[in-house]
């Protein structure tokens, strides 16, 4: 008699032999019946001309998950779009049906890439990755440079051949990745991780060179573009040819159109530094000479105006004896009036008064005269004091006196600069020396230095 199973024992066999008979697999087909519910979790059939099957992928802390052997960019799902599944079978025994469980999604072909490109590069825009106020500086002579690239190739030898033209001095440290395949953004991502622990690496490279947008896709991928934006380090992407555009390319400090053209951004060139530093000492000196000849032409310039001295003093001297002449005058021409003023009255009272009220009119006049006349006399003594006083200090402040005590002026004849130290002038050069009585030529000797 045969064996008879319930449907629990059934259903039971076959998720076994389904679950445990097949491993990891990959199935190609069209999104369908699409549904995001509030868990985030997506459900969706894959299906093809003859046939679907149901499968779910359930959310990860960054969205779906994507392929790890392709460009594993985070997509959305839509409907009809043509992708690869990595998945996993599972039964569900109480109804009889399987599905699939969706581990990583692959958009097929290069539409549905391109489409993955474009709504990574929208949502990364959305979230400030590519605003260039976030970009960092990249150093002008950087001491040295960090270049992530596949380690054979012409690529590495044209940077390292580019860098060493350019500026020998720069030291180049070389962390080798995978640039194409599964294994490609993660060992990218962990060379700029460990690109932050080297303190004298000063500007990262992040190269490869030309291929299609399957073989340039570890450079679209989000993990790649998070990890260029939170380095410390300025990066400049170099990824293909000029018209090849990666996420990459977007996320870096500075965009390099080749990987050559990226070495010579990141280093100067020598030669141009040594013109650049010879003409601005040029400039420099040139400036320095332009401002040393105009203060010579000012202090000129404000010598010619200087007056002597002496001449503002013989001035003050005509001024004050035409004051002493007029106050002379004055003061004979008021005495003249007083004593006019004295006879008229003494003539008055005359024939006016008693003698004795004359007397004492007189006699109180004679004292009016002589307080007047010592006032007189004493307020000229006065002025006379302070005129010599300040004609004192303006003969001790004329250069002309301190020549009298014995000094001389000395000038070079060549160009007549007053000379204040020994090492301004040379053996066998001619200079003029002015003396209180006059001037002279002479010619130097011997010169002898004071020790300071």
């Amino acid at each position: 008699m045969q064996d008879i199973w319930t449907v629990t024992e059934l259903n039971e066999q076959i998720k076994g032999l389904l679950e445990g008979g097949f491993d990891l697999i990959w199935v190609e087909g069209e999104v369908s019946n699409l549904r995001r519910p509030a868990s985030g979790h997506a459900y969706f059939t894959l299906k093809d001309e003859k046939c679907q099957v149901r499968a779910v992928m359930f959310r990860s802390p960054y969205g779906y998950k994507a392929s790890a052997w392709s460009q594993q960019a985070r997509f959305d799902l839509e409907e009809g779009m043509q992708i690869i599944c990595r998945a996993r079978l599972s039964v569900y025994a109480a109804r009889g049906e399987y599905q699939l469980i969706a581990e990583a999604v692959e958009p097929k072909g290069v539409g549905a890439l391109q489409k993955a490109f474009e709504q990574l590069k929208q949502r990364l825009q959305a979230e400030g990755l590519f605003e260039p106020a976030r970009k960092k500086p990249i150093p002008f002579l950087p001491r040295k440079i960090g270049v992530i690239t596949s380690p054979t190739g012409a690529v590495i030898r044209d940077i390292l051949t580019i860098t060493r033209r350019r500026f020998s001095s720069v030291s180049i440290l070389i962390a080798p990745v995978r640039v194409q395949g599964a294994e490609a953004p993660p060992e990218i991502i962990r060379a700029i991780s460990d690109m932050q622990g080297f303190a004298d690496v000063e500007v990262i490279i992040l190269t490869r060179g030309g291929g299609s947008l399957e073989d340039l896709a570890p450079f679209n991928d989000e993990g790649v573009a998070r990890a260029i934006f939170a380095s410390r380090i300025p990066v400049i992407s170099a990824v293909g040819h000029e018209t090849d555009f990666t996420i990459a390319d977007f996320v870096a400090d500075l965009r390099a159109p080749t990987p050559s053209a990226a070495a010579e951004l990141a280093v100067p060139l020598k030669h141009d530094l040594t013109a650049s530093v010879k003409v601005f000492h040029l400039r420099m000196m040139q400036q320095h000479q332009r401002r040393r000849q105009r203060f010579q032409e000012r202090v000129l310039a404000l010598t010619d105006r200087l007056k002597d001295p002496q001449r503002k003093l013989t001035g003050l001297r005509l001024r004050v004896d035409d004051a002493l002449d007029r106050l002379q005058r004055a003061f004979k021409n008021q005495t003249e009036l007083r004593r006019q003023v004295l006879l008229q009255r003494e003539s008055q009272l005359r024939y006016a008064g008693p003698r004795a009220r004359i007397r004492n009119i007189q006699f109180i006049l004679e004292n009016l005269r002589k307080n007047m006349i010592a006032g007189t006399l004493g307020n000229l003594e006065s002025l006379k004091n302070r005129l010599d006083t300040r004609m004192a200090v303006l003969d001790s402040l004329s250069p002309l006196v301190v020549l009298n005590r014995g000094y001389a002026i000395v000038r070079r004849l060549c160009d007549g600069r007053i000379i204040r130290q020994a090492a301004e002038v040379s053996e066998e050069s001619t200079v003029e020396v002015r003396v209180a009585s006059g001037r002279f030529e002479a010619k130097v000797v011997s010169i002898y230095r004071e020790r300071e």
